[in-house]
């Protein structure tokens, strides 16, 4: 069958069976069947929505169950709450920089920022955010399904409000928790503000990634500021474009790396290619038109980056960082008592004490405050630059267990007198990755500094010394603990003015003696600020030479010396002003308190004999490294055991200033092939310091003024070996001194140290006065007794009878008068040893005209010389005289002289080399007339003799110049060639002659 047929066919079938009506009942039965299949599925849909919905619901409602109703004023101060970072100061309101934070933002507000980086931020992370009331559904879904799906295309769907939201008052958390409480909390929060107030929080809160100097950042400010170096209020298209883009990935698209400085070209692609997306879709969205687009597109961005910026913390590190922890320190209390907290509570608690010291941190971190604090700019940086570019701290050392170099370290502290403002400080030589040790608050051992504010000042005070008082510098044991002054030396009876100007350490702890049952250290240090003393310090001698368990800082022993400047009171040292909000507030201002330490009179005394420490003292080196004249300096040295440390404190009538100098791990400075000594050197530091500080301000670092001495002061005179009154034998004996003295404190006794010779010769040995033994020859005795001697019972009632010798009471300075003083509180024989041996002979016996002089023996006992002459023409030597001194006068008969030395117990010596004098016999002058006789016939002899040797001379003279006649004139070429070259030489050698008389005048 065809086609045809078979179409024909089945057209036929098909018009019967619809004449029939069947295929109108077929097909109302599928559309009945389909249209309820239809039906069933969309009931079944909807009841599914609603049943996915309800449990869409429920679930939503579980997640956001525990979230709070939160009101406005709640809502207010979360989104508000945005960390700001704090700034610091100078004094005079010169700016510093930024503390150190982990973010940098500075607060700004929304009309101080450009329209076009408004809508680079709305076109790129909100294009809806006028119209929306927090939240936009449709990004919400395509959010959702993104996650669902694990889509690699994640577009987001956070407005600029859940934002806002997410970085204030939520987590960063994923999760669908966090999100349905972000999307509550954007619909409540857009019921309670205003737009602009959300964009303005936004922009203040957002983080940009890094600015020049490496810095995170966060804040529209911070970003325009930290990347192009201008306000926020400044910025042109292509760089709100730029800036617009950050927060999507700040760390990816930040032009600088973490260290500071722009990344390289690869890197900054990403971050540019982002700008340019973002301009893209402000173009689409009709925000700028396509010329401005265009070019926009072709701005060379680069070119705007920041260069590198030295960070105030590298510029200025130790200031930063002590600045910083001061703030804290003040932050922490005023936390601590707003809660009902005193310091000493937190000491006891450590726990308390760390939970302060975070929340202080992250309160200065956050809140924006204005540190301002006493530091002079200028006078901080000259000091500063001075102490680096000082060439003399000595010797680097090598650490033999690691291998490090180590360099002599410094620190270095000025403070205002009166006002207590710490005006500047060194912290270090140069502050490093390795050693970032601030040395002026590290604490070392403070040495002899310790002696005018723990030794002298309290003990005048307690009327126990004055600057009169005679003190012992002689062997002597404290409680089973004896001292020794550095070099071993010992220095007699000296004034306390004299033992504190060389720093002897014997004195000091004998008058430390005298007072160390009335605590000292906790009655006057710790009310000058010294902190760190321990109980054993307390109750230990070494705390009158400085040696302490903890050490004190360079900051704390300046601070306490402030008290001697300001008449006894004591001013705590500070370094913050006042910090203040950014509203201006005062949340913190210094108040300095004066505590009561020590009287006028005694502070002026202290300060007057500390001037001889710089006027002859230990100090006396500083006077010629000063450049600013006539200041009334005061001041005191110090060095720790094994020459570990090495100090100098310096006060005027204004300022205080002290410095230091040592290795960070402690070793001796003393340098053998330095030209300068270890206490030299920090004494040209402290000078080179100083010098730098007034030459910025002279007026307040080298004032013309002096310090005004208080009434109560009046001068008396003084024996020189006792400290009473003077009397009648002291002045005999020359030792009258005179000095200052508390009008409380003045001597009412008068000396008793001397008594006149009471009978019984005396004699000198090793210039000592003492009585003669019985074997002591009588011819160098003295007297029956005359002269002055010590008196038994002053030397027995200060405990000088056991010394092994007296003459260790005898200063090194107008020794010769103390020499002549006898005492016959002992026989001679027991001061005098009988060693059993005769004295060693004289030497170096010389006769120079009439006098015969030797070199004394070096026996000890020796009492004088015995004299013997032997004449030229025979005989034995005899004894012609005795003398105690070491020269005789002699006459002029020739002959031979001899010397012997005697000592205490009679014993002579052997006798010396022989002295010959030259006499002249009557042989002699029978000689001398004949040849005076002959003289004139020997020369007439020589004359003849001369006469006929000038004749031969002569006729020899005139045959040589016949004959170099005739050799010139047969050899002229020849004999002109050489006179020329002969002529040049004698030229160069006068020459040289000259250059070598230069030479040697120069």
């Amino acid at each position: 069958m065809d086609i045809k047929q078979w179409t024909y066919k089945y057209m036929n079938k098909l018009k019967t069976a619809w004449k029939k009506g069947i295929i109108q009942r077929t097909s109302r039965m599928t559309y009945d069947v389909v249209w309820n299949v239809i039906l069933l599925f969309i009931i079944v849909g909807m009841v599914g929505i609603i049943f996915a919905g309800g449990i869409g619901a429920g679930y939503f409602a579980s997640l956001v169950k525990d979230e709070p109703v939160r009101s406005y004023e709640s809502m207010k101060k979360d989104i508000y709450n945005y960390e700001e970072t704090s700034k610091l100061y100078y004094a005079g309101e010169k700016y510093i920089g930024d503390v150190r934070s982990d973010l940098h933002r500075e607060e700004i507000s929304l009309d101080e920022v450009s329209d076009v980086l408004i809508d680079a931020v709305i076109a790129t992370e909100d294009e809806f955010f006028r119209e929306h009331k927090g939240i936009v559904p449709k990004a919400i879904i395509r959010a959702i399904y993104q996650e669902a799906t694990n889509s690699d295309t994640k577009t987001g769907g956070s407005t600029l409000t859940q934002q806002l939201i997410k970085n204030q008052i939520l987590t960063n958390e994923v999760s669908f928790d966090r999100k349905a409480k972000e999307i509550v909390l954007a619909l409540r929060l857009e019921n309670f503000f205003e737009k602009d107030e959300i964009l303005e929080a936004y922009l203040n809160v957002i983080p940009y990634g890094r600015n020049a100097s490496g810095d995170n950042i966060a804040g529209i400010q911070t970003a325009a500021q930290g990347i192009f170096g201008i306000n926020a209020d400044e910025i042109n298209l292509a760089q709100a474009a730029y800036l617009a883009g950050l927060p999507q990935s700040p760390s990816k698209y930040t032009p600088f790396v973490n260290t500071g400085g722009l990344k390289n070209e690869e890197d900054l692609e990403p971050g540019i290619n982002r700008m340019k997306s973002v301009l893209k879709r402000m173009y689409d969205a009709e925000y700028i038109t396509e010329e401005k687009y265009k070019e926009a597109l072709e701005y060379d961005i680069v070119a705007d980056f920041s260069e590198a910026k030295e960070s105030p913390r590298d510029k200025t590190p130790h200031l930063v960082i002590t600045i910083q922890e001061k703030a804290e320190e003040i932050l922490m209390e005023k936390l601590a008592e707003d809660n009902g907290y005193t310091m000493e509570d937190l000491e006891e608690n450590e726990e308390l004490n760390e939970q302060y010291e975070m929340l202080a941190k992250r309160e200065l971190s956050m809140n924006g405050y204005n540190i301002h604090s006493t530091i002079d700019k200028d006078i901080y940086e000259a000091m500063n630059k001075a102490a680096r570019e000082y060439q003399y701290y000595g010797p680097d050392k090598k650490d033999p267990e690691t291998g490090e170099i180590e360099q002599i370290q410094t620190g270095a502290y000025l403070i205002d007198n009166k006002t207590g403002k710490t005006i500047s400080f060194v912290g270090s030589r140069e502050f490093t990755e390795d050693n970032q040790i601030n040395y002026a608050f590290r604490p070392r051992q403070i040495g002899s500094t310790s002696k005018p504010i723990a030794v002298y000042a309290p003990a005048m005070e307690k009327g126990e010394v004055q600057p009169g008082s005679v003190l012992a510098d002689i062997p002597t044991t404290f409680r089973g603990h004896s001292f020794g002054n550095y070099g071993g030396g010992q220095y007699g009876l000296v004034s306390a003015r004299k033992a504190l100007a060389s720093s002897y350490n014997r004195p000091a702890v004998r008058v430390y003696d005298r007072i160390l049952n009335s605590n000292p250290a906790e009655e006057y240090l710790e009310k000058m600020g010294i902190s760190s003393l321990s109980e054993d310090d307390k109750a230990s001698y070494s705390m009158a030479l400085g040696g302490m368990t903890h050490g004190a800082t360079v900051a704390e022993v300046v601070n306490a010396y402030t008290t001697l400047s300001n008449q006894g009171q004591f001013k705590d040292a500070y370094i913050v002003e006042k910090i203040t909000t950014n509203d201006g507030e005062v949340i913190y201002e210094h108040e300095s308190e004066a505590v009561d330490v020590f009287s006028p009179q005694t502070a002026y005394l202290t300060l007057d004999m500390m001037r001889d420490v710089i006027r002859a003292g230990t100090a006396s080196y500083l006077n010629s490294q000063l450049k600013h004249g006539g200041v009334d300096w005061a001041g005191k040295t110090g060095t720790s055991s094994d020459y570990w440390d090495a100090w100098f404190i310096g006060t005027n009538p204004n300022v205080t200033f002290g410095t230091w100098i040592g290795y960070k791990e402690p070793s001796s400075i003393q340098c053998r092939s330095c030209s300068l000594r270890y206490n030299e050197r920090n004494l040209k530091l402290w000078a080179a310091l100083i010098n730098a500080a007034a030459d910025v301000n002279p007026e307040l670092i080298a004032p013309k003024e002096r310090f005004k001495q208080p009434g109560g002061l009046v001068r008396r005179s003084y024996c020189a070996i006792s400290g009473m009154l003077p009397s009648d034998l002291c002045k005999e004996a020359g030792l009258i001194r005179s000095d200052l003295f508390n009008a409380k404190f003045v001597p009412s006794k008068t000396d008793d140290s001397l008594i006149a010779g009471e009978g019984g010769a005396t004699v000198m040995v090793d210039g000592k006065e003492v009585i003669a033994g019985p074997n002591t020859p009588q011819e160098f005795t003295v007297g029956e007794g005359v002269g002055l001697e010590f008196n038994p019972d002053f030397i027995k009632r200060n405990g000088y009878d056991k010394l092994a010798d007296i003459s260790m009471l005898f200063p090194r300075q107008n020794r010769e008068l103390w020499e002549k003083i006898g005492y016959s509180g002992a026989k001679g024989s027991d001061v005098v040893k009988d060693d059993g041996k005769a004295p060693t002979a004289p030497s170096a016996v010389n006769i120079s005209g009439s006098k015969l002089s030797w070199k004394k023996s070096g026996s000890k006992d020796v009492v004088g010389y015995r004299i013997f002459y032997k004449p030229k023409d025979g005989g034995g030597f005899k004894l012609i005289g005795h003398t105690i001194d070491s020269t005789y006068p002699i006459s002029k008969d020739p002959g031979t002289y001899h010397v012997k030395a005697v000592d205490y117990f009679g014993l002579e010596s052997g006798a010396s080399k022989e002295a010959v004098l030259k006499g002249k016999s009557p042989d002699d002058e029978e000689k001398k007339k004949k040849e005076e006789k002959d003289k004139p016939k020997k020369e007439d002899k020589e004359k003849d003799k001369k006469e006929e040797q000038k004749k031969n001379e002569e006729s020899k003279q005139n045959k040589e110049d016949e004959k170099n006649k005739e050799d010139k004139e047969n050899n002229s070429e020849n004999d002109g060639g050489e006179g020329g070259k002969n002529n040049g030489d004698n030229k160069n050698n006068e020459e040289n002659n000259s250059d070598k008389k230069n030479k040697q005048k120069k």
